[in-house]
Parts: structure tokens; C-alpha cells; sequence
């Protein structure tokens, strides 16, 4: 059962009131889309994107929420599209689903014998797969290095050009073979799993979420009405620097106030409930100018 992380704080800093219409630009299996609805009720409305049809078929919808089955980074074409205005408040959780990592069957968790796709759309023609057994070790380990900032990223491009030449990489657990077997031993017995980072970086490279983070926020601060909310849950640093740029920048224009001085991390007995968010950052401003 997938979790929303830190829902209590996306609560707090949205804020939303009787009627007002909301967009969740990840809603997942819709977790915290159902709690901003019963503060929204009667006529409040969501807009629902999530790039996976899959995921969005099980999100348990009610008739106040509209689905998009879209990435957002075309944000604004979706509600133009939709004709969805009015917006008070935009949410981006950044994290996977437990059906991604659970159900899928695409390669997303190191812990299971799993095909190496990591698409978050069937359709994107670039999977895991290929970029381990097409890519150059050059582009292998850039990925590993800025994605991952992964310190063996040389090690481990170098292990899997090696293993490629003798049979495809196919499937996860050869993965986690090659990176083991790539790293200094000291290094395999930390408290993550030694392959995250490799993974994490492939994951980012195949969806190109961080340029499509870069793209998205833009448009969610200029689809936003004056005094509306952005709050967006990251989960590693990358995105979190991209996103404290943009609330820094924008700030400095005069075009938003930063709600969160600095993130807002779980706490212990959310992270004692579900381990998943113990890397979540929740950034939070309200907009306070159109944009023209």
C-alpha cells in the first residue's frame, strides 16, 4: 500500500479551502489528492497527471477528479487542455509509487529479478536495457556521476562495458552483480544498498525527470492564481537543488514568498512508519503577482 509522505505538512502549506481546485501534478495512486478533496468539498475539483496509464487506473478516483494520463512537463498544455483554471494549489511528489517499485514489473527495485526497463511510459523509446548495452561508457558513467553522484561511477561503467561484451545486461540483479563487483568491498556493506545510486541514476536518465522538472515548474507558477501554493516533495538532492533555485530566483523577482526558510523533512515516526521517506524534502511558496 503506497503511503503519501509527509500528507499532514502538504496540508498545512496548501491549505485548501471549501471549492477550490487543485492540480497534483504526480497523483499516483492518489493519496494525497483524497486528503486535499475533503478539505475541498463540495465543489473543489483536482486535476490528476501521471504519466503511467497503469498507475493512473488504480488511483481510487472520485468524481471530482479529472485524470491525465501526461507528463508534466506539458503542465500548462494539460490545462488548457482540460480547461481546468482557477487554481489554487499545485502538489509535486517527486517519489516512485509502491506500484512501481512493487508491481510494475519494469526494474525500478534492486531486491527483485526484474527485466532493466525503469520507463515510467511504456511508449519512451529509451529504456534502462539500452543505455547498458547500447550507451558508451563515457555517457555511463556521466549519468552514474551527475545523476547517481555515484564516487565508483568509472569503476562501474568500466564492469559493465566489460559485461557486455560477453552477454546482454538484462535484468536487475545482474546489475547489482556489476556494481558489486566494481566497488571497493569496504563500500558493499553501508547502510544503503550499494547499487541505489546506480539505480537512481538510471531511473532519472530514461524519464528525464530532472529536465522535466527544470520545465515544469515555470509553467505551475504561471497557471497558478495570485496568492495560490506550490509545495513539492523531493527526494534526493538534485532535485532539491533545482527546486530551491527556482523559489530563490523567483523570490528575488518578486513573484513569490517562500513559505519553507528550509525544507521540511519527516519525522521519526514517519519514517519509523514507512522507511521510503526518510530522504523526503517538502519546499512550499504561495504565488504573490501574475505573471504576465
Amino acid at each position: 500500500m503506497h503511503i503519501p509522505v509527509l500528507q499532514k505538512e502538504v496540508l498545512e502549506y496548501l491549505d485548501p479551502k471549501p471549492n477550490e481546485n487543485f492540480i497534483d501534478a504526480t497523483i499516483g495512486e492518489g493519496g494525497h489528492s483524497l486528503a486535499i478533496l475533503e478539505k475541498t468539498a463540495p465543489n473543489g475539483r483536482i486535476l490528476g497527471i501521471d504519466w503511467n496509464e497503469e498507475v493512473i487506473k488504480n488511483t481510487k478516483y472520485k468524481n471530482r477528479i479529472i485524470p491525465a494520463c501526461d507528463n508534466f512537463v506539458n503542465l500548462k498544455e494539460i490545462t488548457v487542455k482540460q480547461k481546468f483554471k482557477n487554481i489554487s494549489g499545485i502538489l509535486f511528489d517527486l517519489g516512485m509509487s509502491s506500484w512501481h517499485l512493487e508491481s510494475s514489473g519494469r526494474g525500478f527495485s534492486f531486491l527483485k529479478k526484474e527485466p532493466l526497463d525503469m520507463r515510467y511510459n511504456p511508449q519512451n523509446p529509451i529504456s534502462a536495457e539500452k543505455i547498458l548495452n547500447y550507451w558508451s561508457r563515457e555517457e555511463i558513467e556521466k549519468i552514474l556521476r551527475e545523476f547517481g553522484e555515484e564516487r565508483f561511477s568509472k569503476e562501474i561503467s568500466e564492469k559493465i562495458i566489460e559485461t557486455r561484451k560477453i552477454e546482454p545486461i538484462k535484468n536487475t540483479f545482474q546489475l547489482v552483480e556489476i556494481v558489486k563487483r566494481a566497488m571497493s568491498s569496504r563500500y558493499l556493506y553501508q547502510k544503503i544498498n550499494p547499487a541505489t545510486r546506480t539505480f537512481q541514476a538510471l531511473r532519472i536518465a530514461v524519464n528525464n525527470e530532472l529536465n522535466n522538472l527544470e520545465e515544469s515548474l515555470p509553467q505551475a507558477l504561471e497557471v497558478l492564481e495570485r496568492d495560490g501554493r506550490m509545495a513539492i516533495i523531493s527526494f534526493h538532492s538534485l532535485e532539491d537543488r533545482i527546486v530551491k533555485n527556482f523559489f530563490k530566483n523567483q523570490a528575488q523577482e518578486g513573484k513569490i514568498k517562500i513559505l519553507t526558510k528550509k525544507p521540511v523533512v519527516p519525522a521519526g515516526n514517519e519514517v519509523k512508519i514507512n522507511p521510503r521517506s526518510r530522504s523526503a524534502k517538502l519546499r512550499a511558496a504561495v504565488k504573490i503577482c501574475q505573471i504576465l
